[in-house]
């Protein structure tokens, strides 16, 4: 069965746009969110406040002072000048910045609409099962556009932040995620393109875990599975499947998790950028014709699990009636996967300590030399 292609109109990513329009969308957006204010909001309220209850008198207080030693009142006055020149700068600045976010939602709104899907500025906390959506604090989801044909696709940028000591640091993703038709083990392709020192991945998984397949897929992807899915990996991953993520998706990190597959990237996807738009939509379009052939997998573990939950026949009396027969689909593994391979094992790293030792090993080498 061939999958509908997704339909692509980039226009509206960069034709001119109605101011007046722009700001009825603004206002719209700001009509859909809640009450409360999230706390990227009431931070850079506080940081607002602080620079102009604190920064600003202090600022032209110490300019006032400079300019009380010159000789003339003409020089004086430019110090005075120049900090409104630059207040006034930094008003600007602030106002175009304002505008243009408000420009860029506008337009991917229109592209959403444009070809069929939808579009949401910010989601926090997206409930999703993909490895980066459970890290650190802060998370969240900007420039959502999702389509429902032929399936469910979500694009969207992601960010997270995390505390280390007293120093935080942000980490920001693009993802597309596709759902399924059901679940599927917990299988990680760790693309080798995008890598630089190891894997540019948010976690590091057992290499036990890793399973090498044939042709030359293994030089575009290391595949982590659950160990004792070896087999069912071989089946998902058909010479034909191999070929189209080789073929679309050699610079894409994806995961299989539940009835997820998710393609991850460390710039954004949700953009103005037609470019990477029409990539983007030819990845998944190429992909979408061959999910069809996972939904026929399924778990044989769960065989055992349901004969052995299921209550034991009776032998019948002699004037009892027969009993009635098992049911059909009990020899038949239902959707899902069992508890071993829903997660892949996490390992651990062993760069910060080859980060050390080679710092140790070079401080000896500077001392003793």
């Amino acid at each position: 069965m061939t999958a509908p292609q997704m339909t692509f109109d980039p226009r509206p990513l960069t034709e001119p746009v109605d101011p007046a329009a722009v700001r009825a969308f603004a206002a719209e957006l700001r009509s859909r969110q809640s009450t409360g204010a999230s706390a990227a909001t009431i931070v850079g309220i506080v940081a607002a406040v602080i620079v102009a209850v604190v920064m600003v008198p202090a600022l032209v207080s110490v300019v006032l002072a400079l300019s009380s030693f010159g000789d003339s009142p003409a020089a004086a006055a430019i110090p005075v000048a120049l900090i409104v020149l630059l207040l006034a700068a930094v008003g600007v600045m602030i106002w175009l910045g304002v505008r243009n976010a408000r420009a860029t939602r506008y337009r991917l709104h229109r592209f959403a609409q444009a070809n069929g899907m939808s579009y949401e500025a910010k989601v926090a906390d997206p409930p999703l099962p993909g490895m980066i959506f459970s890290l650190g604090r802060s998370r969240q989801s900007t420039d959502l556009i999702r389509g429902t044909r032929p399936r469910f696709v979500e694009f969207g940028n992601y960010q997270y932040t995390v505390q280390s000591g007293k120093n935080s640091t942000t980490y920001r993703w693009g993802y597309v995620a596709v759902k399924l038709d059901v679940p599927l083990p917990n299988i990680v392709l760790d693309a080798k393109g995008n890598n630089g020192f190891g894997s540019n991945l948010p976690a590091s998984f057992q290499k036990a875990q890793r399973l090498s397949l044939e042709g030359d897929f293994d030089q575009h992807f290391t595949l982590y599975c659950p160990a004792g899915y070896e087999r069912d990996a071989l089946y998902l991953f058909t010479p034909d499947i191999m070929a189209r993520f080789i073929d679309n998706a050699a610079q894409l990190d994806v995961e299989i998790v539940d009835d997820w597959l998710f393609l991850y990237t460390q710039r954004k996807v949700s953009t103005l950028d037609p470019a990477t738009w029409a990539w983007l939509f030819g990845t998944v379009g190429a992909l979408l014709t061959k999910f069809d052939q996972w939904a026929r997998w399924r778990d044989e573990r769960l065989v055992a699990e349901n004969a052995g939950a299921a209550a034991p026949f009776s032998i019948p009396s002699p004037n009892q009636a027969l009993p009635f027969a098992p049911p059909a689909g009990l020899l038949t593994p239902p959707p899902g996967v069992a508890p071993q391979g829903r997660r892949l094992k996490r390992g651990g790293t062993w760069l910060p300590i080859i980060v050390v030792i080679a710092f140790v090993a070079f401080w000896l080498m500077s001392r003793f030399n």
